[in-house]
C-alpha cells in the first residue's frame, strides 16, 4: 500500500494548536491499527531551533537521534507510539542550506537555481522521506496561511498531491470561527477569507477545523461548507478542552478519524480510543493536589518548559493527584530573604537553561530545598547548580563556580566538557541525543528506575568537573549515576535527605501520559509524603513560626 500523507495548515492567527490537532488525529489513526508517522515544517530561515531563545520559540524539543527540534515534536511523541527523529521536522533554512550546497557542488549542472523548482523540489524531497514503511504521514506546516515566508512549503503540498495523486493525499485546515461579544454570536468571514488565501494558492482544502471556544450550530457549520466549497460533515469543530488529551476523545466523537479514513481509502479498523479515556478519568479524578515550584530563567513563558509540564502532570497522574505549577523566576531569590511562595510549595525543580542570568538565585533555591529538607529535583543545569550550591556551602568551597558563568573562579568544579574545549561554534555543537547511564545499585535513582542501565536524552555543554568528585563524596553526596565510560557524572543524590536527586539528562522528553517516567513519579510521590508532614506541622505550630523556621545545618545533612 502506498504511503498517504495529510496536510495541516492554519489560518487567521497563530498559537490554534495545530500540533495538538495533527497529533490528536495520529493518535486516532494509530487507534483504528496503522502505522503513523509526523512532520513539522517550520517557515524561520534558523536550520533549526537550537539557537533560538525559548522566549522566542519555547522549548527545543531533543530527539533519541540528537536533533534539536520544535516543541510541536514532543505533543507528537506523547500522543503517539512513533519516535521522531532529525528527518521529522525541517525548516527553511536548512531546506536553502542544502539547495545552496548542492549549488556549490554543481549537483544543478549549470542550471539557475530558483524556488519553483528546486527548493520546491528539496521540501518535497524531504517530504517523502519521512514516509518510509508507515502507513500515514501527518505533515504540519508551521506559520499561518498568508505569512510571505510559508509560500514555498504551500506551493511544495500543492505540487505534492499532483506528485502522489489525489487519494493519497489530504488537505486539512485549521482556522479560528471567534465569538463576538457585542453581537452575541460566532463569525465565520474569518474562516471563509482564509480558505479563500489558500484557493490563491491552488489548495481547495478537505477538511476544516474550526477553532472555537463554543458549540458550532449546524447553520454555520453549513454555511462555512457552503462558502469554503467542502462537505458539511468535513467541518469539524475544535473546540475549547479542559485538558490536551480530551482533544482526541473530542476529534473522535465528531467523527474526524473515520472522514479522514474514507477520504484516503483506507479500512476502518476497530477504533481504540480506550488509552485517552483512562488518562482523561485519572485528570479529573484527582481530589487531592500538589504544588510544584520551578525556579528558572524563562518562567515568564510557560512553553519554554512545555515537556517538563507535562511530565509532572504525567507524574500526578500517577500518583492520583493534580499538580499544581507554581513559577519562580530565578532572579527573585538573588536578594535577601525568601519569596512567600518558595514556603508555600511541596517540592522545588530547578530545570535546564543557558546564561548567567538568574543562577546565583537557583542556588539559593537548592540550598533552601536541602537544608529544609524538601524534595529537590534538578535537570541539566539543575544539577550543575545543585554541585555549585553543594560546593561553597557544605565543602567550604567559597567562589566555587561554572565556566560557563565566570571565565576562571577558584574552583571550576562544572567546566565546559573537553571535547568542546575551542569549539566556539553555537548551533549543534551540545552533547546532544540519547546515551546510556550505569546506575549505582541500592540507589534512589536505581531503585526508581529499576534497572541497572538506562538511556536518557541529553542537551548540555558543560559538565561536572572530575577532580572535585572524590571530595564531594567525601561530605555526603552520592554520584548515583554516570556514563558507561565514566567520564560524565549524570545524576548524584543526597542519601541524608527525603528525596533530593539530580540529573544531567532531560527526563521529562520521554514522559508519556499513559507512560509516566519514572523519575517523575517518584518525585511527585516525594512532594504528596513532604505535603502531609507540612500540613501537620502548620496544624501544631502557629503560621508565622513555620514561615521563620531555621535552615537545617549542613553537618546535619552530612550526617
Amino acid at each position: 500500500m502506498a504511503t498517504k500523507y495529510v496536510f495541516v495548515t492554519g489560518g487567521v492567527v497563530s498559537g490554534l494548536g495545530k500540533g495538538i490537532s495533527s497529533a490528536s488525529l495520529a493518535a486516532l489513526i494509530e487507534g483504528h491499527g496503522y502505522s503513523v508517522t509526523m512532520l513539522k515544517i517550520d517557515p524561520y530561515v534558523n536550520v533549526d531551533p537550537g539557537t533560538m531563545s525559548p522566549f522566542q520559540h519555547g522549548e527545543v524539543f531533543v530527539t533519541d537521534d540528537g536533533a534539536e527540534t520544535d516543541l510541536d515534536l514532543g505533543h507528537y511523541e506523547r500522543f503517539t507510539t512513533a519516535s521522531m527523529g532529525k528527518i521529522n521536522n525541517f525548516t527553511t533554512g536548512k531546506i536553502y542550506a542544502s539547495v545552496i550546497e548542492k549549488e556549490r557542488r554543481g549537483d544543478y549542472l549549470g542550471k539557475t537555481v530558483q524556488v519553483i523548482p528546486h527548493i520546491t523540489d528539496e521540501i518535497k524531497a524531504n517530504i517523502r522521506a519521512v514516509g518510509g514503511d508507515v502507513d500515514l504521514v501527518i505533515v504540519e506546516i508551521g506559520g499561518t496561511v498568508g505569512d510571505i515566508e510559508s509560500l514555498p512549503f504551500l506551493e511544495a503540498i500543492r505540487q505534492f498531491r499532483s506528485d502522489a495523486g489525489r487519494g493519497n493525499v489530504l488537505n486539512i485546515h485549521l482556522t479560528l470561527v471567534p465569538y463576538i461579544k457585542g453581537s452575541d454570536e460566532l463569525k465565520t468571514k474569518p474562516t471563509q477569507h482564509s480558505v479563500k488565501e489558500l484557493l490563491q494558492i491552488g489548495i481547495q482544502p478537505d477538511i476544516l477545523l474550526a477553532r472555537v471556544d463554543r458549540p458550532l450550530p449546524q447553520d454555520l457549520r453549513d454555511k462555512i461548507a457552503l462558502f469554503c466549497n467542502v462537505e458539511s460533515r468535513a467541518v469539524i469543530p475544535a473546540q475549547d478542552a479542559d485538558t490536551i488529551y480530551e482533544v482526541p476523545l473530542k476529534l473522535a466523537a465528531e467523527g474526524l478519524d473515520e472522514i479522514v479514513l474514507e477520504m484516503l481509502g483506507l479500512p476502518r479498523g476497530q477504533k481504540d480510543v480506550s488509552r485517552w479515556r483512562e488518562v482523561v478519568d485519572a485528570i479529573r479524578s484527582a481530589r487531592d493536589e500538589v504544588s510544584i515550584g520551578i525556579v528558572g530563567k524563562y518562567v515568564d513563558l510557560a512553553d519554554s518548559y512545555k515537556s517538563l509540564n507535562e511530565a509532572l502532570g504525567h507524574g500526578g497522574l500517577a500518583n492520583g493527584v493534580k499538580v499544581n505549577l507554581v513559577f519562580i523566576d530565578s532572579e527573585s531569590l538573588e536578594g535577601s530573604g525568601y519569596p512567600e511562595l518558595l514556603f508555600e510549595v511541596d517540592a522545588i525543580l530547578v530545570p535546564g537553561g543557558f546564561g548567567k542570568r538568574g543562577i546565583e538565585g537557583m542556588i539559593r533555591a537548592i540550598e533552601f530545598a536541602r537544608g529544609r529538607k524538601i524534595p529537590y529535583f534538578g535537570i541539566c543545569l539543575g544539577l550543575q547548580t545543585a554541585m555549585i550550591e553543594f560546593a561553597r556551602n557544605v565543602c567550604g568551597l567559597a567562589g566555587a563556580h561554572s565556566t560557563e558563568f565566570v571565565a576562571q573562579p577558584p574552583y571550576k568544579v562544572i567546566y565546559k566538557m573537553r571535547e568542546l574545549v575551542g569549539v566556539d561554534q553555537m548551533g549543534g555543537t551540545m552533547r546532544l541525543g540519547k546515551y546510556p547511564c550505569r546506575l549505582k545499585p541500592g540507589s534512589l535513582a536505581w531503585k526508581t528506575y529499576g534497572a541497572d542501565e538506562v538511556w536518557e536524552r541529553h542537551r548540555h555543554r558543560y559538565e561536572v568537573n572530575p577532580e572535585y568528585v572524590p571530595l564531594f563524596e567525601e561530605k555526603g553526596l552520592m554520584v548515583s549515576g554516570k556514563s558507561p565510560d565514566r567520564m560524565f557524572v549524570e545524576v548524584v543524590e543526597l542519601p541524608g535527605h527525603p528525596w533530593f536527586l539530580a540529573c544531567q539528562f532531560h527526563p521529562e522528553f520521554k514522559s508519556r501520559p499513559y507512560a509516566p517516567h519514572p523519575i517523575f513519579r517518584s518525585f511527585i510521590a516525594a512532594a504528596i509524603e513532604y505535603r502531609k508532614r507540612r500540613v501537620v506541622t502548620e496544624a501544631e505550630e502557629p503560621a508565622e513560626l513555620v514561615a521563620k523556621a531555621p535552615v537545617v545545618e549542613e553537618s546535619a545533612v552530612q550526617a
